[in-house]
């Protein structure tokens, strides 16, 4: 990678670490997420324009919390501690932090105590991202407060002398208003940074990482027909040519139409592949499993060793996903992070594999790989789809995966994604999907007692996937498309609309 100055995010293991990283290299200033345990004299030798200390699960006053080296507070270099990177920076200059007698997640309503360069832009007030049982109670020597909330009085601060700056809140995440605009203050008035980075910068850099990587190997690529998949294998399309040999594993997991679908789209692109049907070798091994994360391991492992096979047959040495960080981050691939699920691509790979492994997106978020994707010539029809698991429709039946219940789910989720469509919705939320819940509840159809299914709908709005709240859609339609699916779909007399935000639950149920 192409040496240049960057602001580094020492990761303390936030589940948003890459997520702050990304914000940043939106404003044009390339990033760098490196271990909290970097000495001062690495930091000193690149040079970065600044340092900001990334939010973690630890508590700072436990024993086994990770600690920075306090010189990093020493370097010259501006510090912006967020969330767990606030109560480091006040517990190791000699303030105090505590446990928090109300803990705050979720909105919590700003107030600018003080003018200054970091809240220039900003209202008086305006709606922040709490997720934070800890909370300072007193301040080091030198700091003031210069914006609180009702549980946090110090939700701001920073030294009157030297350029440190904290957070209680996460302004990387889209909840948090004027988050941009407070992280274009850090750096362009504070670090005084300098616009180095764009999509367009890494894909060529990628190209020549991925060339270097493979050699003279051959690769082949998971091709899903998701936008993931697609960049990943033009992206690696552009390095090796054709020692890329794209296999669509029909898993018998995937939604109605969908095999038909893909088909389409890659014969178009002129992408070489060929598709594998292995839906009865899948299906087979869930029988009777109804644990999500076994259900995952299952998937992840019987994937590899379709790929396996098929990688023989061409001599491959490489196999091509499109894995994404938000599927790092819940699978806890990243250092210090809770695993939230384990995803089939990451950790629900077998320990010992034949193929080595190249993820060239996996540092991205969904709409940062469409940025590329478009770049790189990507149809819209691809670009716009919404995300959809790898282990497909296995996750959005809650319990065993049964052949009856994939039925079910298959037409109730077309339905819904074929009415968002007609009704000019589906561009406008993030992803769409129905969700085949292990209850029955008692209707009555034709003054006939049923008791039958329940089918959950899940809409949401979100830009990255690491946070989320729901779609407000309108009631009309959630109307129009229960009667669809009661009417329509045989085995379900009850219809759900999920109104969860992300957090506290995920996007997908399982």
């Amino acid at each position: 990678m192409v040496a240049r100055r960057s602001i580094l995010v020492l990761n303390f293991g936030s589940q948003y670490v890459q997520l702050i990283a990304r914000r940043i290299r939106e404003l044009g200033v390339y990033s760098e997420i490196v271990p909290y345990s970097i000495r001062p004299e690495e930091i000193r030798e690149r040079r970065p324009f600044g340092i900001v200390l990334s939010g973690g699960p630890a508590s700072v006053y436990d024993p086994t919390a990770p600690m920075p080296d306090p010189e990093i507070y020493n370097l010259g270099l501006p510090v912006l501690g967020i969330c767990y990177g606030l109560q480091l920076m006040v517990h190791q200059l000699g303030g105090k932090v505590e446990k928090a007698e109300k803990q705050e997640y979720g909105r919590a309503r700003l107030r600018v105590l003080e003018e200054d360069s970091f809240l220039q832009g900003v209202p008086q007030e305006f709606d922040v991202w709490m997720s934070h049982a800890d909370k300072a109670v007193t301040l080091p020597k030198g700091f003031k407060v210069i914006a609180s909330s009702e549980n946090s009085p110090y939700a701001v601060i920073k030294h009157q002398s030297l350029p440190l700056y904290g957070v209680q809140f996460h302004p990387e995440v889209s909840h948090t208003s004027y988050g941009k605009e407070l992280f274009s203050n850090f750096l362009f008035r504070i670090c005084d940074a300098e616009k180095n980075w764009s999509m367009g910068n890494f894909i060529e850099e990628k190209i020549g990482e991925i060339k270097e990587a493979v050699g003279d190997e051959r690769v082949i690529c998971a091709l899903s027909g998701g936008v993931d998949s697609t960049v990943a294998a033009l992206l690696t399309h552009r390095a090796i040519s054709e020692r890329l040999q794209c296999i669509f594993v029909d898993h018998g997991l995937l939604r109605k139409g969908e095999s038909q679908e893909v088909e389409k789209y890659f014969k178009e692109m002129g992408l070489p592949f060929y598709k594998v049907d292995a839906g009865h070798i899948f299906i087979e091994r869930l029988r009777g499993v109804e644990d999500p994360e076994e259900k995952r391991r299952i998937i992840g492992h019987t994937f590899i060793e379709v790929f396996e096979e098929e990688a023989k047959k061409v001599g491959a040495a490489f196999l091509l996903q499109g894995t994404l960080y938000p599927d790092v981050v819940e699978s806890a691939g990243i250092a210090g992070a809770k695993v939230i699920k384990t995803h089939h691509n990451v950790g629900g790979l077998p320990e010992i594999m034949e193929l080595k492994l190249l993820e060239p997106l996996k540092e991205l978020f969904k709409d940062e790989v469409r940025e590329v994707g478009r770049l790189l010539g990507v149809s819209e029809g691809i670009l716009k789809r919404h995300p959809f698991p790898g282990p497909g429709l296995a996750i959005r039946i809650l319990g065993e995966v049964k052949e009856e219940d994939l039925h079910i789910l298959r037409e109730a989720d077309y339905i819904f994604i074929e009415e968002l469509k007609r009704w000019g919705l589906y561009d406008i939320v993030w992803q769409a999907f129905a969700v085949l819940l292990p209850v029955k509840s008692v209707g009555v159809m034709g003054d006939v007692r049923t008791y039958e299914r329940v089918v959950g709908l899940r809409a949401v709005d979100s830009t990255d996937g690491m946070t989320a709240d729901w779609s407000r859609l309108p009631y009309d339609f959630l109307d129009y498309v229960m009667r669809r699916i009661i009417n329509e779909v045989e085995g379900i007399n009850r219809v759900v609309y999920d109104v969860s935000s992300k957090p506290p639950a995920t996007i997908e149920w399982e």
